[in-house]
């Protein structure tokens, strides 16, 4: 695959520090970046985006998710690799990131799962992490980002 045109953070630099620090806000919330990049990975997954998944299972392996679970995050239900904590994270991503799936796009249930789980900083950085995974995805999907390191 071939990019459609270079990547628009790089074509608009001032966009990068500002993504980076929304980014840094999500951590330190009471969600272990493990789980915040599991909710990464699964929404890229669902968008499609190779890039971003590519990309993050490198940096979930960084934050310590295992292979098990990085083998079995798209089946995260059938999965027993998961704890009570992430199977709520991972229903909160892939809810809010299939919002036209259904009428009421992020049910009660869905929600009450994750707000059992985190309180409201946790909920506010796992909100954030999938409305940012999505940006991201949105743009490489759209400008086909090829995944892995650039060509030389």
């Amino acid at each position: 695959m071939e990019a459609r045109m270079k990547n628009p953070a790089a074509l608009i630099p001032e966009a990068v520090p500002a993504i980076q620090e929304l980014l840094k806000a999500t951590r330190n919330r009471g969600v272990p970046d493990s789980t915040l990049e599991l909710v990464h990975l699964r929404a890229s997954q669902i968008n499609g985006c190779s890039y971003c998944v590519d990309f993050g299972v490198r940096s979930a392996r960084k934050a310590g998710v295992a292979d098990a679970q990085l083998f079995a995050v798209a089946a995260w239900r059938e999965a027993p690799y998961f704890s009570d904590e992430e199977r709520a994270a991972l229903a909160l991503a892939e809810a809010a990131t299939r919002l036209s799936d259904r009428g009421d796009a992020v049910p009660d249930e869905i929600w009450d799962a994750a707000a059992d789980h985190y309180d409201e900083q946790g909920l506010a950085a796992l909100t954030l992490m999938i409305g940012i995974t999505n940006l991201f995805n949105r743009v490489n999907v759209t400008t086909r980002q090829p995944a892995g390191p650039p060509a030389s």
